[in-house]
């Protein structure tokens, strides 16, 4: 299968690069930056695209059997579109090349009821004082990107990951409609997940979440390396 990675050379972009590469899938990477990939791998075509431009976008959508979308920014005080905008752009120019299958990360947030089970330091600080106000326009901006995609005839999935961490490798993961009971999502999970959902077809016009089940982050590492060290 031909694959469109818009955010390939972002933390989750790289590894469903990786892992769709090793699964023998032929990989469009979609980036700004296509110093930031390494070039010359089998099955890998690098393609410098701003995902908001729907010329570029429509380019490198052209001749691939599916999108799949990791696209990403930073908690900002200031109106954010990135996911909406470029979800119009992407789902337009996969109406104009008749590619159909679309999987796009967005965030267990999205789901209003979503309180992970016996999660209470998370449910009660973490979750309303970085989720809900910290990341308020970032996922603001993620519900408008669901709702684009959902008007579209696409046979999407919305992807709901938890609070992602940086792991090595794929482990016991677990996936649910709307969204999954649990806190934490490492990202080799997430992507694996998204290519096992291109296989099984499982969440066709649904949300997917995924949690995973067998390793958990050290929470203030991860406060570090997910929020302190990248600004």
């Amino acid at each position: 299968m031909r694959i469109a990675v818009f955010g390939a050379n972002g933390p989750t972009g790289r590894h469903l690069t990786d892992q769709a590469l090793a699964a023998g899938h032929d990989v469009v990477a979609v980036t700004r930056r296509p110093g930031s990939l390494p070039s010359g791998r089998p099955g890998l075509t690098v393609a410098v695209a701003d995902a908001t431009d729907p010329a570029a976008v429509a380019d490198a959508v052209a001749g691939t059997d599916a999108v799949l979308s990791a696209l990403g920014t930073r908690f900002s005080k200031e109106t954010i579109t990135t996911y909406s905008a470029s979800a119009t752009a992407i789902t337009g120019a996969m109406a104009r090349h008749g590619v159909t299958r679309l999987l796009a990360i967005s965030s267990s947030i999205a789901d209003p009821d979503w309180r992970p089970t016996g999660a209470h330091f998370f449910n009660h600080v973490l979750d309303p004082l970085v989720n809900r106000r910290l990341g308020r326009t970032l996922h603001e901006d993620m519900r408008r990107m669901e709702d684009v995609i959902r008007r579209t005839d696409l046979d999407w999935t919305l992807v709901r990951p938890s609070g992602l961490f940086e792991h090595p490798g794929v482990t016991d993961y677990r996936t649910a409609g709307t969204s999954a009971d649990g806190v934490f999502t490492a990202r080799s999970d997430l992507a694996a997940s998204m290519l096992r959902e291109l296989e099984e077809r499982r969440y066709v016009r649904m949300a997917m979440g995924v949690i995973t089940t067998a390793v958990k982050p050290n929470i203030a590492k991860l406060i570090w390396q997910e929020g302190v060290k990248k600004k």
